[in-house]
């Protein structure tokens, strides 16, 4: 079987069992904690099937399975501490009323089985055909991953650190990686495919891999990252002064507030 079709076929048997869990749990919100692992899943899988031992398919199946393991296992510590279902999908299973099982099924896990899919072009191109021996593009896309995974990693060690402190109930975290950008876990996680990419560019038709930082990139800054997220915040002064004296995305040295250049 053709790996491309192989690895649509094992993403939607993967997110229809999710789903399936999903409903009977009640909670939408366990597919956040699935995301990563299902890039662990699509990277082993076809490694396993298709593989054939070159460095560059070892070099990209050890990144994609340090990050989607670490994601998963963050996600998970920081749901453990909420009894209720993510506020957005809280939102969704409100508003959908009786539309609410077949929407799911579409707009959250079959479309994020979608996004999973395009994402990990890289993987799959590397595991179709690897290409040549290792070179400088694997060894920068490597730097450049280490780089994003260390800002997202640290990013979100910092705010689960911060969130466990209970004087810090309520509170936005604007210390550490948080003082240089609202969403240091977003930047890294983007930044690092950038660095998969650079890894995949090697392997036959790599420029394809393009599509998966660029959409990455999309869905964190105009679709379901930043934007969802600080809309929660919308009208809460403490954010509002934050948002004035930090960049969103790109990391960068504080603003100082308007009281500051008074």
């Amino acid at each position: 079987m053709n790996l491309f079709l192989f690895t649509l076929l094992l993403l939607l048997l993967f997110m229809s069992l999710l789903f399936a869990i999903a409903l009977w749990v009640k909670d939408n919100s366990i597919v956040d904690i699935a995301y990563g692992l299902a890039f662990v899943l699509v990277s082993w899988s076809t490694y396993l099937v298709y593989g054939d031992g070159h460095f560059r398919q070892l070099l990209i199946l050890a990144l994609v399975t340090v990050w989607g393991l670490r994601l998963a296992w963050n996600i998970y510590l920081r749901k453990r501490g909420e009894s209720e279902e993510d506020f957005r999908y809280r939102q969704w299973r409100e508003s959908w009323g009786k539309t609410f099982v077949w929407r799911s099924f579409l707009q959250i896990f079959m479309l994020q089985g979608a996004v999973i899919y395009l994402v990990s072009l890289p993987v799959m191109l590397v595991m179709n055909r690897p290409g040549g021996p290792l070179g400088l593009p694997d060894l920068l896309g490597l730097l450049i991953w280490l780089f994003g995974f260390s800002f997202e990693a640290v990013g979100d060690w910092q705010l689960l650190r911060f969130k466990q402190q209970q004087e810090n109930r309520g509170k936005i975290i604007q210390s550490g990686l948080w003082s240089l950008t609202r969403h240091p876990n977003y930047f890294g996680e983007a930044t690092l495919w950038w660095g998969v990419l650079l890894v995949a560019i090697s392997a036959p038709y790599g420029i394809i891999a393009l599509i998966s930082p660029l959409l990455i990139n999309f869905l964190l800054l105009k679709v379901s990252g930043i934007p969802m997220l600080e809309a929660k915040y919308e009208g809460n002064k403490e954010f509002e002064a934050y948002k004035q004296r930090t960049n969103a995305f790109f990391p960068w040295f504080p603003r100082p507030s308007k009281g500051d250049r008074l």
